[in-house]
């Protein structure tokens, strides 16, 4: 799956689904300990789905910004496989300049839902091996090995840029919302990657609808780690 496109912050300081955003809330009484969510079906709201986020964070003494589209195209045609696809549109800006934009489509199947890889605007063609089936409902505080990701410069796959591992993991956040994280590895054929890993994090409730998001990347520096951390608006 195509990491979200925030690599906007490298340069301003760090050395380096269904509806928008909801406020909807779990079904009954609130008092009540949820203990399972349904991760296919936020996994579905977050890549699948038309949805709109504008994500904000504070670098040195600039604010940076992410407006990310999710606009769902059917049915196409992916390394040779019937798949959907679902386009991911992402505007940053620095102090409301744009600064970059960069347009990918993550590739899919449902029932059960495996992803397969994106492509870019950049020419970039990614080719996923999905190592576990993602599960309907998931207990706080389970954790999976999610995708393997090969990158490459462009379709004809000659040259591989990039390779990735990507996780979930789910953690409590109140007695009826959860943290779903999908953690992304630094590119694992460098030896000090520059764009370091990232974690997007998405608060959803017992239906796996998508109240709030962030996104924290970690980069390499002379100084050591830096985190910067987006958060939705």
């Amino acid at each position: 799956m195509k990491k979200l496109g925030l690599l906007v912050a490298v340069s301003v300081g760090l050395s380096a689904c269904a509806g928008g955003m909801s406020g909807g809330s779990t079904p009954g009484n609130s008092n009540n300990i949820v203990t399972q969510y349904p991760v296919e079906a936020a996994m579905l709201n977050i890549y699948t789905k038309a949805r709109s986020q504008s994500l904000v964070a504070n670098v040195g003494n600039q604010k940076a910004s992410a407006d990310i589209k999710v606009t769902p195209k059917g049915s196409m045609v992916f390394n040779n496989k019937q798949v959907q696809g679902a386009e991911v549109n992402t505007i940053n800006k620095v102090n409301n300049q744009v600064t970059d934009q960069s347009v990918a489509i993550n590739y899919f199947t449902l029932n059960p839902l495996v992803f397969h890889g994106f492509t870019d605007s950049s020419g970039k063609y990614s080719i996923s091996n999905q190592t576990t089936t993602i599960p309907k409902m998931a207990t706080i505080g389970s954790s999976s090995k999610l995708i393997k990701e090969d990158v490459y410069a462009d379709r004809s796959m000659r040259k591989k840029i990039g390779t990735y591992n990507q996780d979930w993991s789910l953690s409590r956040d109140s007695n009826n919302t959860a943290w779903f994280c999908i953690e992304t590895s630094a590119n694992l054929l460098l030896s000090n990657d520059p764009n370091g890993s990232s974690s997007e994090c998405y608060k959803i409730n017992a239906r796996g609808d998508i109240l709030d998001s962030k996104v924290t990347i970690s980069q390499p520096s002379t100084n050591g780690t830096k985190t910067i951390t987006f958060t939705s608006r």
